[in-house]
């Protein structure tokens, strides 16, 4: 690691004054609690931050591990906790979301006034023969109308599960079949970009495969006011059906084990996995990490700028800010327009006080920067931003500091989470007001989360060695199955390698030797081993950029019959992507440069040069098309869900 990394930053004196945990030590107590009396730790938090309608008795129960339940015999309603809580308490008038269109629009949402929106839409799906237990999916742009579909379904008890609006036809199709949604709802179209996109006829397409027959009505809301076809019987305009609907709806009491979503993620087999989160555990995270990671005040104005089809969407959208009575921003379009300045304007304009976002997005952002002195982020007041996070991915030390630096003024914690779609919430990550951040780290587990790292056989591993990720006590908002596939949970997650015991994070890790701070290392799959050296892709992409000349890089690994791995490297420069000599000249300087960095052995066999990586629109590296291209593959996969399908050409090699 380079000395700039090693370089701590201090949580600010004014910050640790007033935080919801003030210090290390406050942070280790909270640790102590939690290890001397789990179940005790865990209870008095649901207690003190959840509203419930029956009180539990019963905290854990593990007697059908790893099929753990929380809080079971409990009864409350999410809904109920994020809305009616907070008019209740006399937050009616407080401002809970305020939109900010593609077009630059900003309107402003109310809790009394979101309650009476979500009331009306479960009343419609009511209508409509939608009852508790049934799946709805919503596959809706970033909207205000999103939030409301998704706590309209938690409100009568019915499971959602968001599809993102950039997904196609065929994954659409596949969410309605495996979830057996009785209800779709969706919109005419999104604007992304200035443009307007379609989403209807993508649904319509979807309904038309076959397979989702069990889908007996489609509520459309008005956006673009795009040409739509309506099937008679089976689609109706959200806003008719609303409007015949009372603005109080009685909240369905659920056992904290009802199923409050499913989320599918793409699995390694192709087959995507259907992740099923419970109600009680799932929200109990959700407004504990609001407070312990993002120590969240009543005057914060939040911005979270995850896409609600993500987790990320959904436990700091959807969920915990509301259920934690925040004012929150809520953005459809895209970080680049109308220009690169976009981020900076809103926080800005919004006085955003807690950002959190995502490495991809400061990434192009740096590029963008460097390429146009006019969207810089020193061109704007962002002096209102207090605590800034980092979600999706490691984020490499360079781009931490640059964001430190010049979005936050040097002044604020970043807190570089790291958590997965499985977890539901916060795992590791810092206490902006205790834990001195090292760049590019995700530093220590959140209160009450047991991680370590383990070898092959779950044998932890020295602090300072590499091994894998796994959390060893079950915790509230964990997963609880794979939807209609409960060996494939047990076999993805509790591992018989290690004796079904330990959650399988999926990730490898290192504990430093002297702090014992985590820093993840990549997938396990994304671990390469070239000649016998085992080797995290994140850790030579973190080389990559560091470089003066990259704003962006992505490694895979392609079979070799010398090394059994090579390592090939997607890069994009700050400058136009080089051809000829100067092509030859860069690839040489930069295998040098990670020669130098990390070391021979990690230096890349080919490197690939493009103005941009494959992405989808939220801005997730579709690493599984790199891997195809590194090995010389035909890509046959659908690759309509990509922002920039043109790329994969620039990067064939």
């Amino acid at each position: 690691m380079s000395e700039n990394a090693q370089k701590l930053y201090y949580p600010p004196e004014a910050l640790v004054k007033n935080a919801a945990v003030p210090g290390m030590e406050a942070y280790q107590a909270l640790v102590k609690q939690a290890e001397e009396d789990y179940e005790g730790y865990w209870a008095n938090h649901a207690r003190k931050l959840l509203d419930w309608h029956k009180p539990f008795s019963t905290v854990l129960d593990e007697s059908d591990a790893p099929f753990f339940k929380w809080f079971a015999d409990g009864e409350l309603n999410v809904s109920y906790n994020c809305l009616d809580r907070q008019v209740n308490n006399g937050l009616g008038d407080k401002v809970a979301i305020i939109f900010e269109g593609d077009d630059g629009k900003v309107s402003k949402v109310t809790y009394k006034e979101l309650l009476g929106k979500v009331c009306k839409m479960a009343n419609a799906l009511k209508s409509v023969g939608v009852k508790c237990g049934d799946r709805v999916v919503i596959y809706l742009p970033m909207s205000v109308e999103g939030i409301v579909a998704m706590q309209a379904c938690a409100r009568i008890g019915a499971t959602h599960s968001v599809v993102f609006g950039g997904f196609s036809a065929q994954s659409l199709r596949d969410r309605l079949e495996s979830s057996g949604a009785v209800a779709l709802i969706t919109s005419d179209g999104q604007f992304r970009g200035g443009k307007a996109l379609p989403l209807k006829p993508i649904a319509d397409e979807a309904l038309s495969m076959g397979g989702c027959e069990a889908v007996k009505n489609v509520l459309v809301v008005k956006r673009t006011g795009g040409e739509v076809t309506m099937v008679a019987g089976r689609d109706q305009w959200v806003e008719e059906v609303m409007a015949q609907q009372p603005d109080t709806c009685e909240p369905e009491w659920v056992g904290a084990e009802h199923p409050l979503f499913l989320l599918y993620t793409s699995g390694s087999t192709g087959k995507p996995k259907g992740v099923q989160h419970s109600s009680g555990g799932y929200l109990l995270q959700a407004v504990l990490s609001m407070q312990y990671t993002f120590d969240i005040k009543p005057d914060d104005v939040f911005w979270c700028t995850a896409d609600i089809g993500w987790v990320t969407g959904h436990t700091y959208i959807a969920y915990g800010p509301l259920a934690s009575g925040a004012t929150q921003v809520v953005f459809e379009g895209v970080p680049t327009y109308p220009d690169a300045g976009r981020f900076w304007q809103m926080i800005q304009n919004h006085k955003v006080s807690i950002f959190y976002t995502a490495p991809t997005a400061i990434r192009s952002l740096i590029k963008a920067a460097d390429a146009n002195e006019k969207v810089h982020p020193k061109n704007y007041d962002l002096s209102s931003l207090r605590i800034m996070g980092s979600v999706g991915e490691p984020i490499n030390p360079a781009a931490w500091e640059w964001y430190h630096e010049n979005v936050g003024g040097g002044r604020c914690p970043i807190v570089d989470t790291f958590w997965q779609t499985e977890t539901g919430a916060h795992m590791i990550t810092p206490m902006p007001g205790a834990t001195p951040l090292l760049p590019g780290s995700c530093t220590l587990p959140f209160p009450g989360i047991q991680a370590t790292v383990v070898d092959e056989t779950g044998t932890e591993v020295p602090w300072g060695q590499g091994g894998i990720l796994v959390v060893k006590r079950p915790w509230p908002s964990m997963i609880r199955t794979v939807w209609g596939d409960p060996e494939r949970f047990k076999s993805s997650y509790y591992p018989a390698d290690f004796q079904g015991k330990l959650y399988l994070a999926g990730d490898g890790a290192i504990r430093d030797a002297e702090t014992g701070y985590f820093t993840i290392t990549g997938r396990i799959d994304d671990v390469l081993n070239v000649s016998g050296h085992r080797m995290g892709t994140m850790e030579i992409e973190s080389a990559l950029v560091a470089h003066e000349k990259v704003a962006e890089a992505a490694v895979v690994g392609r079979p070799d019959d010398t090394t059994g791995e090579a390592i090939v490297a997607f890069v994009v420069l700050k400058g136009p992507r080089p051809t000829g000599d100067e092509a030859v000249a860069t690839i040489k300087e930069l295998a040098a440069w990670v020669g130098k960095e990390i070391g021979p052995i990690a230096k890349p066999k080919d490197i690939r040069f493009g103005e941009n990586l494959p992405k989808t629109r939220s801005g997730k590296i579709m690493r599984r098309l790199l891997r195809q291209l590194a090995k010389g593959e035909e890509i046959t996969q659908d690759t309509s869900t990509l922002e920039n399908p043109a790329i994969l050409d620039q990067l064939k090699g």
